[in-house]
Order: structure tokens, then sequence, then C-alpha cells
């Protein structure tokens, strides 16, 4: 909605519309709205369980599963944040959200993006630590200093996240109320208002140069001295293992990192719906559905858990359904 501000025909938006994907047929809407939701369950699913398992077993009560059920809390956060708007919004011909919750979406994007972003250099620093000094590992990553650094990465994720809710709102908005995406995506909403656009749009850019090229330096800095010591030390069949693993987990950071750079290092003349879209979706939905794949079920440990889970899981309702025989044959009895 455009309220009226003054008597020289300017107007302050209220509410914003998410255009989504509001052009497509209603069968390519019913098709993506299938397809979302499926992806969306998986990752919950996925992600639940590991945070279930890292919490329940304690022979999972180490660093390296301490930092997983943080990531798989981010990533069940972060998807929460956006796909069930989109969903409703698929479905629904009311696309309009309002000022405050398109704030509120914004800063929740902002600050679990961040500190997913710092928790995923401190992890390949983990990584790094365990296999390239494992005599102090027990030291360096105790348990006070894995809680300071998942610490660090929320708070730095709030304040992050309070300055560029500031940087994106600091303008007022007189202009056109359509965002040309699936939530509101702080380039594009600035992109709606009015004033100094080239500022915001800088400090965002400084912004992201220490929020994602900093933790990317840290990430790619601790995987290349982990390959360069397992070259000098491990055998064929363990180097390939660790080949595997690291570009794997490689391969999560590129994604992610190249997705969030795009939208929020680019120029926007460089932007577009067909262009936003696919990158938004890829740091959304698709890396929280791949990081359990990634770093957690090609895990040994971490299958062994889940066999576990499953197992005691089994045996209780072995258990119950004896128990509820018995109970029938008694009352039978009787």
């Amino acid at each position: 909605m455009l309220q009226t501000a003054d008597p020289r025909n300017s107007s302050t938006v209220t509410e914003f519309i998410l255009v989504g994907f509001e052009q497509s047929s209603p069968s390519t809407r019913a098709l993506l709205f299938t397809l979302f939701l499926a992806l969306y369950s998986l990752a919950m699913a996925m992600n639940g369980l590991i945070l279930f398992i890292t919490w329940t077993d304690p022979r999972l009560h180490s660093p390296m599963y301490f930092f997983l059920g943080h990531l798989s809390f981010l990533d069940i956060c972060f998807i929460t944040t956006t796909i069930p708007q989109m969903l409703v919004h698929l479905v629904t011909k009311n696309h309009t959200v309002s000022f405050a919750s398109c704030m509120t979406q914004m800063y929740l994007v902002f600050l679990v993006g961040v500190a997913e972003c710092i928790l995923l250099a401190f992890m390949a620093y983990d990584r790094y630590v365990a296999i390239c000094h494992p005599l102090n590992y027990a030291q360096i990553m105790s348990q006070k200093v894995c809680v300071r650094l998942v610490c660090s990465s929320w708070v730095f994720g709030m304040v992050n996240g309070i300055f560029l809710e500031y940087m994106s709102f600091r303008n007022p908005f007189c202009k056109d109320n359509h965002i040309e995406n699936f939530f509101c995506e702080a380039p594009i909403v600035i992109a709606l208002s009015c004033g100094d656009l080239k500022f915001s749009l800088k400090l965002i850019f400084v912004d992201a140069i220490v929020v994602l090229l900093s933790p990317m330096v840290l990430i790619v800095t601790s995987y290349a001295r982990i390959l360069a010591s397992i070259l000098r030390r491990a055998s064929s069949s363990g180097r390939g293992k660790t080949f595997s693993t690291c570009a794997s987990h490689l391969t999560v950071v590129v994604f992610l990192y190249t997705s969030a750079m795009f939208s929020y290092m680019n120029p926007r003349s460089t932007h577009g719906p067909d262009k936003d879209k696919p990158f938004s979706l890829l740091y959304t939905i698709i890396m929280p559905m791949c990081n359990p794949v990634i770093y957690s079920f090609r895990n040994k440990e971490m299958k062994g858990a889940m066999g576990r889970a499953l197992g005691r899981g089994s045996l209780a309702r072995a258990a119950s359904i004896q128990k509820e025989s018995i109970w029938r044959s008694f009352l039978k009895g009787k």
C-alpha cells in the first residue's frame, strides 16, 4: 500500500508485495509448491535428526559434532524464515507483507546467514587443528573454546544484522513496493527506497567483504594446510579419502559463498528476477538440505549413531507392541 506523505504527490510504502513466482502459470506454481515442500520437509527432517543425535548420543560429544549440531540448528532457522512464506504465496493470491514483517524477516536472514558463515569458518579451523595438530587438539579446542566460538558467531550475526537492517531501512520508501523475489532481500529492498542508495549499497558491499571473504579465506587456508599435511604423511587410500572429504566440504562452501556474494556484492545493474531467484534458492533451501549430506551422512560415526537411534526406536516400538499384546491377553483371560 502507498500512503500519501505530502502534497507533492510523493508517497510512502507501508507494505510490500513479494512477486516471487506470481507470473508463473497455476500448473507451474503447483509443481513448484510440491517440489519446495518436499525439499523443505527433507531439509527439516535431516537437520532435525542430526540435531537430535548430536545432543543425545554421548559418543558424539566432541567439538566436531558440537559444531555440526549448531550448523543443523542454523539451517533449520534459515529455511524456516523464508520457505514457509514462499509456500503460502505459491497457493494464494495475496502476496502482501507488512513493513514490519519484511524488516523482521530480513533481520532473521541476516542474523542466521552471517552466523552460519562464521560457524563454517570455525568448523574448518576445527578440522585443521584435529588433523594438523592432533596432540594439542583437546587443549586447543576445549569445551570452553567451542562454546565461545559458537556464541561469537551468534553475537556477530546479531550485531551485523542490526547494522545491515539499519542500512536497508535508513531511507524512506516512496517508489514501487514490488519486491522481485520470494522474500525480502536487502539489495532489492534498498533499490525501492529514496535518497542516497549508493551509500547504503557501498556499506553493504564492504560488510559483505568482511562477512563473506574473510571466513572464506580462513576456510580455504585451513583445507589447504590439511591437504598439505595429508600429502606428506598419508597413504594413497588415506589421501583419496581426505581429498574426497575436503572437496565435498569446499563445494558446499563455494556454492554458499558465491551465491551470497552474487546477491550482496554485485552491482544492482547486473541483477534481475531471473538471476536473483536461482541464487536466492541456492542459499536458502538447497544449501541447508545439502549440508547434512556433505558434513554428516557420509561420516561413519554419524551413520553409527543414526543406526543406534533407529535401533532404540525399533526396540521401543517392539516393547510397546509386546506390552500391548500381554495386556490384551490379560483382559481376555479376565
